[in-house]
C-alpha cells in the first residue's frame, strides 16, 4: 500500500519539484497540495503531470486526505505552524525549510510525541557527504573557509548548510588559529565568523545551490565542493526522507542518521 503524502508550499518551485517526485514514486501517494498563495489551482498546471489535486489553503486538507507524511518547504514561520499542526494531528513531517533555532528544534522534540519529524539544511546526499567530509578533515587542519553560493531569490543569508557545515566541524575541532586580519578594508571583507569559522554568501543569478570548504594547514590545502545544478538534486534525500521518517522516532536533524554516516569523534 502506498504511503500517504501531503506537501506543503506545493505552489512554489521546491515544492512542485517535490509533488512530481512523490508522484513518480511508485511506492508513494500524493493526496494533498496545502499553498495559500496558490489556492483553488489545478496541480497539473504546477506539476505539469496528470494529478486531479487541487491546491488546499491549509491544512485541513490533510486531516481529508489521511495523510501520514507531509513534506514543507516553505518559509520559516509557515514551517514552525505546520510543524506545529503535524504534532497535534500525529502526521509524520519532513522539512526543508531554513531558519530553525535551537529553541525551534527543542519545541519540535517537545512536540513530536505520536508522530516523527525530519528536519535537513539540505536534502542532497552529496551535500550531506560534503559536510560529512568536511567533518573528518576538521581536526587535521588549523584554518578553513566556507563560500556558499544561491541563486538571487534565496532571501537568507547564509544558508542553513554553511552554518551546519561550520558548527560540525567546530565541534569536530577545537584547535583553529586566530584570523590574522587586523586591517579590514572594507567592513566584512572576511565575512561573518561562525563557530570560529568564516562565512561567505554569494547571491548570483542562474546559481542554484553550491558550498565550497576550503581547510588549509602547512604547505598543503584541501577543498571540498559540491553543486547542485537543478532542484531535482533535492529529491532523492526527500524520498528518503519520506519513506524513512516513521522508522526514527522524535525530531532528526540532517540526513545523516538515515544514511548510516556516524559522526567522528570530538577533536
Amino acid at each position: 500500500m502506498a504511503l500517504r503524502v501531503a506537501v506543503f508550499g506545493a505552489g512554489g518551485r521546491m515544492g512542485s519539484t517535490v509533488c512530481r517526485a512523490i508522484i513518480d514514486d511508485p511506492a508513494l501517494e500524493l493526496v494533498a497540495a496545502v499553498d495559500p498563495f496558490h489556492a483553488g489551482i489545478d496541480l497539473r498546471q504546477v506539476t505539469r503531470l496528470d494529478t486531479d489535486l487541487v491546491v488546499s489553503s491549509d491544512a485541513q486538507a490533510l486531516r481529508t486526505s489521511d495523510a501520514q507524511v507531509a513534506v514543507d518547504f516553505t518559509l520559516i514561520d509557515a514551517a514552525r505552524q505546520n510543524l506545529a499542526w503535524c504534532a497535534r494531528h500525529g502526521v509524520h513531517a519532513v522539512v526543508g525549510t531554513s531558519g530553525f533555532s535551537d529553541a525551534d528544534l527543542d519545541r519540535a522534540r517537545t512536540a513530536f510525541t505520536t508522530s516523527n519529524c525530519v528536519i535537513a539544511p539540505n536534502f542532497a546526499v552529496g551535500a550531506v557527504l560534503m559536510m560529512h567530509f568536511a567533518e573528518l578533515a576538521a581536526p587535521w587542519f588549523e584554518t578553513a573557509d566556507i563560500v556558499e553560493t544561491h541563486h538571487d531569490a534565496k532571501v537568507d543569508a547564509p544558508s542553513g548548510t554553511a552554518v551546519a557545515t561550520a558548527e560540525r566541524m567546530a565541534a569536530a575541532s577545537s584547535t583553529w588559529a586566530d584570523d590574522p586580519t587586523t586591517n579590514r578594508v572594507l567592513e566584512g571583507a572576511r565575512g561573518a565568523e561562525h563557530a570560529g569559522i568564516h562565512l561567505h554568501s554569494l547571491r548570483v543569478r542562474g546559481m542554484v545551490a553550491h558550498q565550497e570548504i576550503v581547510l588549509g594547514t602547512t604547505g598543503q590545502s584541501l577543498t571540498i565542493r559540491h553543486d547542485s545544478y537543478d532542484r531535482a538534486s533535492f529529491m532523492p534525500g526527500v524520498v528518503l526522507a519520506v519513506k524513512a521518517v516513521a522508522d526514527h522516532p522524535g525530531v532528526t536533524v540532517g540526513l545523516d542518521r538515515l544514511l548510516g554516516l556516524e559522526p567522528p569523534a570530538p577533536g
